[in-house]
């Protein structure tokens, strides 16, 4: 089940399968077929894909570009769909039989190609465990993380319901990890905590099963005597689709979720540390922005952010576009969570002791890079301690996991975990 989806013997396996099983259905040995069938085939399955990007351009509300593996697989589907166009009865049974092969290898070609553009899916054990809803690895019910004590080499994640209180924004089941030391003692150690959070199509484990946050965690805290931060992986957009960039918007209050919703549970429920001095909080893409965004905003919250390859501020499409879709056309809310005009006006030693580390992939397309540069020297100068790095990567969950390893010693340092040395 660790077989990669990214590289490897199974994505070219697929697409050589796809591809005989195109070729099988479209060929013919009659001159009618290729002469005049064939040509309007191949032009319907060029004008379908067309229309395909089309709408996806204007309707998909994808800033990133796509992949043009993804287009190229989409026209293989319609051409082997276009098999058909032979008719029965000039048609041999395999012919038949490949098209429907054809059509459904092709689209596993086309899916994975944008797989492998995002890093969504590393493996079959992180696809087929995403899509069946499967438990995360490490995995234990609150109730058995509550009463367990003892030593252990790895940590836990622990499925939570997060009352939605104050902030009633409706959201799916979130993970939290608690490290090694965490399960030592009744007591439980005053642990500082990290929100992660993943990209816009998001949901609560990509940080496990994409961004191998638990692996990075657990390896950390081998080397630390059994000590990492707790991660808690949020909910910040309420289902896959739904882009909230973080903020009270016409979604619904996800920052009130993100900021007065989950600490307290934490801090309750698992009897983590409190204030701003221990508490981070992690994103990759989106996330990233809304990481920025978040301890910007809420310093008396956040203390420390790592912006891993985020925008320049919550964005939806142009600044225009972003008021009237994202704040319903108040701009003094867009002012209030743009972080370059928050930094502007920030008051002295508003930030006096929060910290940002900035990363971004060499490789990256847009503004990722520009607008870190931006928002570090804004950051600096309303007096946060930050740093930023450029890393060989592109705009994908294996920049995202990487990243993070990069991260996590700056953050355990900087939250003030046991033992911690940057």
């Amino acid at each position: 089940m660790d077989i990669s989806l990214l590289s490897g013997w199974l994505p070219w396996t697929l697409r050589i399968l796809a591809v005989a099983a195109v070729a099988t259905a479209l060929s013919r040995v009659s001159p009618f077929w290729l002469r005049r069938r064939l040509p309007w085939v191949v032009g319907g399955a060029l004008a379908g894909t067309a229309l395909i990007a089309l709408l996806v351009a204007l309707f998909g509300g994808i800033d990133e570009p796509l992949p043009a593996g993804l287009w190229f697989w989409l026209c293989c589907a319609l051409l082997g769909l276009g098999g058909l166009a032979a008719g029965v009865r000039q048609s041999s049974w395999w012919n038949l039989a490949a098209v429907p092969l054809a059509v459904v290898l092709s689209l596993l070609c086309a899916a994975n190609s944008l797989n492998i553009s995002t890093g969504y899916y590393p493996d079959v054990d992180a696809a087929v465990g995403d899509l069946s809803n499967a438990p995360v690895p490490q995995q234990m019910g609150l109730d058995e993380a509550l009463t367990t004590v003892g030593r252990t080499t790895a940590g836990r994640v622990v499925a939570v319901e997060i009352p939605a209180e104050p902030s009633g924004f409706k959201h799916r089941r979130e993970l939290v990890y608690l490290p090694p030391a965490w399960f030592r003692s009744k007591i439980r150690p005053k642990l500082p905590v990290v929100e992660m959070i993943g990209g816009q199509f998001a949901a609560p484990d990509n940080w496990i099963r994409a961004g191998e946050a638990i692996k990075t965690a657990d390896a950390y805290a081998a080397a630390h005597n059994g000590y990492a931060p707790i991660l808690v992986m949020v909910d910040a957009t309420g289902n896959f689709k739904t882009d909230t960039e973080c903020v009270n918007g016409k979604p619904g209050k996800a920052e009130d979720h993100l900021v007065k919703d989950i600490p307290p549970y934490i801090a309750r429920t698992f009897n983590a540390a409190t204030g701003p001095r221990s508490w981070a909080v992690v994103g990759w893409s989106m996330g990233g922005t809304c990481a920025v965004d978040l301890a910007v905003v809420h310093p008396e919250v956040f203390g420390h952010f790592v912006d891993i390859s985020g925008d320049a501020g919550p964005n939806l499409g142009g600044k225009q576009a972003t008021v009237d879709q994202l704040y319903g056309g108040d701009l003094a809310a867009w002012e209030a969570h743009d972080p370059a005009t928050v930094l502007g006006r920030a008051k002295k030693d508003a930030y006096r002791n929060s910290g940002g580390y900035f990363l971004v992939g060499d490789q990256e397309t847009g503004k990722h890079l520009s607008d870190a540069q931006a928002l570090d020297k804004a950051a600096r100068a309303a007096g946060l301690d930050t740093k930023l790095e450029v890393h060989p990567g592109k705009h994908d969950w294996q920049f995202g996991t990487f990243a993070f390893k990069q991260a996590l010693p700056w953050l355990a340092q900087r939250t003030g975990l046991p033992g911690a040395t940057g």
